[in-house]
């Protein structure tokens, strides 16, 4: 029973990140930290994450639209993070872990919503351009940083990726591709920061759990295909709302 409900949860999961980008550890990783216990769901989550993104990238028959330079950048600002996280699982709670990802979440929506708002009503102006090069400075290091402190303490490092994309108006298919290939890198990274730190567990049922990836991985790409330019920002936003407001109402039950 196990190992079926945590394999529902990587179908679902994983078809959520293939149509959206992301999302595959918002869904899986509370029920896999709750049938696996923290140390194997992470490990889990980083090794199927691995697959998740490799198969995003090399089976869908074109040309991968990589955003190599914010990559690049993300990945290494994650450096530091990738150990803060390691540090937060062998000593911070699960409840505190969990309300953590949930509050920093909901408030990077409430700003991105808030600058979506100003964006429109503002005109573009030189001084406003120097100041937009000057913030995504920022958000890079932010976003990597705390995703990579939150890959390897919750495997859920996504968001703050998603939000930092977004704010740079990528398309949707730019920001799939770029989030896959930062994905395949921070979840080796984080399995090798997991293995350094003796927190590394091999799950139960891993071999059924890579079934269920690669299922929902080729299911998610019609969902993809589905939302467009048009709803896919709004469906992305929608997801994480949900997820982070989970995640807090459960962490306070």
């Amino acid at each position: 029973m196990t190992a079926a409900l945590a394999a529902v949860a990587v179908f679902l999961g994983a078809g959520l990140q293939s149509s959206t980008g992301f999302g595959f550890a918002l869904v899986s990783a509370p029920i896999l930290f709750a049938l696996l216990g923290p140390q194997e769901a992470v490990s889990a989550g980083a090794l199927l994450g691995i697959e998740l993104s490799l198969l995003t990238l090399a089976t869908e028959r074109r040309m991968p639209r990589v955003l190599h330079r914010d990559a690049f950048a993300l990945v290494a600002w994650s450096l530091p993070g990738l150990a803060l996280g390691v540090l937060a699982l062998r000593e911070l709670p699960d409840r505190v872990l969990s309300a953590i990802v949930a509050v920093t979440v909901l408030a990077a929506l409430a700003l991105r919503l808030r600058a979506r708002t100003a964006a429109r009503a503002a005109a573009p102006t030189h001084e406003r351009a120097a100041g937009l090069i000057a913030a995504r400075r920022w958000s890079t290091a932010a976003a990597g940083v705390s995703s990579g402190a939150l890959s390897t303490a919750t495997s859920l490092g996504g968001p703050p990726l998603v939000l930092h994309l977004i704010a740079r108006g990528v398309s949707p298919r730019q920001m799939r591709d770029t989030l896959a290939a930062v994905f395949v890198a921070l979840a080796v990274l984080s399995v090798a920061a997991l293995l350094i730190a003796g927190t590394f567990v091999v799950a139960s049922g891993l071999l059924f759990l890579v079934g269920a990836c690669l299922a929902g991985q080729v299911l998610g790409r019609r969902g993809f295909a589905w939302l467009g330019d048009g709803h896919y920002e709004n469906a992305v936003l929608a997801v994480l709302a949900l997820a982070a407001t989970v995640a807090l109402v459960s962490s306070v039950l």
